[in-house]
């Protein structure tokens, strides 16, 4: 019998592992190299430094964390000790795309412009960033795209270089995090980029925090007048309160936060757990729909208000960002624990495709919008 931790905030956390052997619950930065002592499976989330320091002289064989990132494994000390490594790319991807059409809407309510009027600059083109694209493009944007990584080995799509994508009325970030090496991406947006981007550029970030350097943002915000959307912090959980004061939707690393996305995270790292087990899949991972699928609207004068509307009531991004900045008012440690209980307790939350639209009194234009943005029409 195998002896498991496991993240308790990764979904199905027990259930979908108990079949390998013991499995035990701990909090993602609890997780300690004495916990691990007698442990030969460890799946975690980004939160949990993976190193020698947590697994030196452990029984850990196989590593796994439920998320598209990976800067948080030390893949040369796993290689050297010969531990097997699984991770969950492209997991959560719709997920971060639709919390950007779901911020984007809510900025263009607020200031009253049209999506066709708009360009926006993707940085990373991915998982996450690819699907930004498609629904990017079906909001009428003028899409540019930039991927250093991908235009070498010989991607087939257009892509332009990094100072035409500040030029962009929007700028989303959608890489990795990078040290070192060609395709360094730590402060990436630094003093230098940043004051690069016009008057009014919407800039976001939903990737890894210090891809942006937070500080030089916080001058930037002042001198460029910029309207930004952040998920992620340098240093979370410890984030700077300067900045949460000065952008309009702050929420705490929960962009890919969707039910499916997190269901996804911990079946990718099932499936390959079981193939390195050499075991049979009998996990269900099968979903039910959510209450209440079945959505009314009508038309409003403008297609961001209507698609507002039927968004907001399925996903309120601005109840997330109003949790967040509710730690303006705690102390050091509250704002650290505050942090992470938002993740830990953070409403169940399902993707477009889970709803259907009564589109009765709708044109074809809205049909076909909602349709590219994955709903379902009745």
């Amino acid at each position: 019998m195998l002896n498991i931790v496991v993240d308790e905030n990764i979904a199905f956390a027990s259930t979908a592992f108990n079949q390998f052997g013991k499995v035990t619950l701990i909090p993602g930065r609890k997780i300690t190299n004495s916990i691990l002592k007698n442990v030969d499976v460890l799946i975690v989330r980004s939160i949990t430094s993976v190193d020698g320091n947590l697994l030196k002289n452990t029984k850990v064989k196989f590593i796994g964390t439920a998320t598209i990132g990976t800067d948080h494994i030390d893949f040369e000390y796993l290689k050297v000790n010969n531990i097997y490594f699984a991770d969950a790319k492209g997991c959560n991807a719709y997920s971060v795309a639709e919390y950007i059409v779901a911020a984007l809407l809510n900025l263009a309510v607020k200031f009253d412009f049209k999506f066709q009027s708009k360009s926006i600059g993707i940085v990373g083109v991915g998982n996450v960033g690819s699907k930004v694209a498609v629904f990017a493009k079906a909001l009428g944007m003028n899409v540019l795209l930039n991927d250093p990584p991908l235009k070498r080995i010989g991607d087939k799509r257009d892509f332009v270089d990094l100072d035409e994508i500040l030029k962009c009325d929007i700028v989303t970030i959608h890489t990795p995090l990078n040290l070192t090496g060609i395709d360094r991406t730590h402060h990436l947006f630094d003093k230098y980029n940043l004051s690069k981007l016009k008057d009014g550029t919407i800039f976001i970030n939903t990737s890894r925090g210090a891809v942006v350097n937070n500080l030089d943002l916080i001058n930037a915000i002042d001198k460029n007048n910029l309207k930004v959307i952040l998920d992620v912090w340098e240093n979370e959980p410890n984030f700077n309160e300067d900045l949460l004061r000065k952008v309009l939707i702050a929420t705490p690393h929960i962009a890919g936060y969707s039910f499916e996305g997190k269901v996804n995270g911990t079946k990718l790292v099932y499936e390959s757990l079981c193939k390195y087990l050499e075991v049979d899949f009998t996990f269900d991972f099968k979903l039910d729909k959510p209450q209440n699928s079945n959505l009314d609207s009508e038309y409003e004068d403008r297609i961001e208000i209507t698609l507002n509307k039927i968004i907001s009531a399925i996903y309120s991004i601005k109840k997330d960002d109003d949790k967040m900045k509710k730690s303006y008012v705690m102390n050091f440690q509250e704002r650290l624990e505050y942090f992470d209980l938002q993740r830990k307790n953070y409403p169940t939350r399902r993707e477009f495709n889970n709803y259907t639209v009564n589109s009765k009194f709708m044109n074809e234009e809205v049909k076909n919008l909602l349709k590219k943005l994955r709903f379902n029409l009745s």
